[in-house]
């Protein structure tokens, strides 16, 4: 692995060991051994983030005035029917996390580690909450989150991972404005995997969705589900042909500023940018596809197989007959019962008002009479093909005999090799040619005045150079594949007097 790519693997590796640090508290308070007042052991860690998601709640309300007192009575309510503690112990368990949060000192939370890109021991400083006031009267410190701690929480947020593929895109977008190409290829690679991922999902979703649907509520739920994904694969699909649009206008800017011969490495990055977005591109539009091939069978299916499972477990002697038979039922209740299950009242009329509609008056023909082509059309339609073939034929005819008289026509093989010399290859790549050997092969042996027959009529011309001459087609052994859409056997041909 050469130096390029070993900067790649380790770009940005600071920020990305600072977004695991922010879990470095979490993981504290889970190897912290707390018990209830009944000797249960209570979950510090889950209770440390119940306890972010509480802050940020608070600072959603504008509730600046949040201490251990107000974390106490919010733990002691959350956890009331599941641990047994007073409010001693609540306010204790307040007192840890916050502690663990944000430490006593004052100073900032600080995480060790390597710094792989740098190759030098390194810390990261963070802080999940903050003080935010201080009541003197009472001698209560207040706290509020933080950056970092609004961070984590948007980390643990469900939608995160569902619109990580829009953010990639975004993020792409500056580095190429910013012409950072390295990056923007590696960032191509990160889209690349959120595509295969997505694409694993929607597999999960369509096995759930035909294992699933079990009544109405549930097939309109996963239907308002496929709206959503669809409607977001379509905007991610838009902001992919923008990015593609603006990758070809750089590089074609590039390449007026001959920036190719001054720089061939960057122009050569630009290319392989413009290649691997279009190959994500066209994955995330089978993902497109897929997504409305779910809507459109996937969920019907699922819908009719829910409406054939209630018509398979429907018993009509049951829940019907039974019924009306057991418990006998006045008329204009059974016509409520039964209402579902009659047709709908239908009577054949006739308007008087028929009388004077249009009448088709016609002569008494063997035709029916109704809408259909003139025969006029017909036959000149059908006679600019039959003069089109009988042409193609004589000029068939007349290329055979030139190449019999130079003795290059024995066989069918011979003459194909002849078209191939004289530059007239294409005449074996159309229907007629081999229409016109086979004609020839079915009515041998054949000489001028030939009469009776369809094909002998649009021989006529061809076999009028024959003059006094009869020509003889034989089959021969192998077959002849000189174009990739016909075939026909060789023949074995001979002219002689007649």
């Amino acid at each position: 692995m050469d130096k390029l790519e070993l900067a790649g693997v380790t770009d940005g590796y600071r920020e990305r060991m600072r977004r695991l640090a922010l879990f470095s508290p979490l993981l504290d308070l889970e190897r912290m051994r707390f018990a209830d007042l009944g000797g249960q052991p209570i979950d510090m860690k889950g209770l440390g983030l119940l306890t972010l998601l509480f802050f940020f709640e608070q600072k959603l309300m504008r509730q600046y005035k949040t201490g251990v007192k107000q974390l106490a009575a919010f733990l002691k309510q959350l956890t009331e029917n599941v641990y047994a503690l007073d409010d001693e112990a609540c306010e204790h368990l307040a007192r840890t996390i916050i502690q663990t949060f944000r430490p006593t000192s004052g100073k900032k939370r600080s995480y060790p580690f390597y710094d792989w890109e740098r190759r030098e021991e390194s810390a990261i400083e963070y802080s999940l909450l903050k003080a935010h006031g201080f009541d003197a009267k009472t001698n209560t410190q207040y706290y509020t989150l933080d950056e970092d701690g609004l961070e984590l929480v948007f980390a643990t947020k469900e939608f995160y991972s569902e619109f990580q593929l829009s953010i990639n895109q975004l993020m792409l977008r500056k580095q190429l404005e910013k012409g950072e190409f390295a990056a923007a290829l590696k960032q191509i690679n990160e889209m690349r995997i959120d595509v295969e991922t997505l694409e694993d999902r929607m597999t999960r979703l369509k096995h759930e969705i035909q294992r699933s649907i079990i009544s109405e509520e549930t097939f309109e739920r996963y239907k308002q589900l496929l709206d959503d994904i669809y409607s977001r694969l379509a905007r991610e699909d838009e902001e992919f042909k923008e990015l593609r649009e603006f990758v070809n206008d750089t590089r074609e800017r590039l390449y007026a500023r001959d920036v190719h011969q001054k720089e061939g490495k960057t122009y050569e990055l630009v290319l392989k940018i413009a290649r691997e977005l279009e190959s994500v591109h066209y994955a995330h539009s089978a993902l497109l596809d897929k997504a409305l091939s779910l809507k459109n069978t996937t969920l019907v299916t699922a819908q009719e197989s829910l409406y054939y499972t209630g018509l398979h477990s429907f018993n009509f002697d049951q829940d019907i007959v039974s019924h009306i038979v057991s418990a006998p039922l006045p008329l204009e209740a059974m016509k409520g019962v039964l209402h579902p299950f009659l047709k709908v009242e239908e009577n054949k009329v006739w308007s008087p008002m028929a009388i004077f509609a249009e009448q088709n008056i016609t002569e008494e023909r063997k035709e029916k009479a109704g809408p259909r082509f003139l025969e006029a059309e017909e036959a000149e339609e059908g006679d600019r093909y039959r003069a089109w073939l009988i042409a193609k034929y004589r000029e068939l005819m007349q290329l055979f005999l030139k190449a019999y008289e130079q003795e290059r026509a024995g066989t069918l093989a011979a003459f194909f090799d002849y078209l191939d010399d004289i530059g007239q290859s294409h005449l074996y790549e159309q229907r007629s040619f081999y229409d016109f050997w086979i004609l020839m092969h079915q009515r041998s042996p054949v000489e001028q005045g030939m009469e009776g027959e369809e094909g002998s009529a649009l021989l006529g011309e061809a076999l009028a150079l024959l003059g006094g001459r009869v020509l003889e087609v034989q089959e021969a052994g192998r077959i002849i594949r000189q174009c990739e859409r016909f075939s026909i056997q060789d023949m074995s041909i001979t002219v002689r007097e007649r």
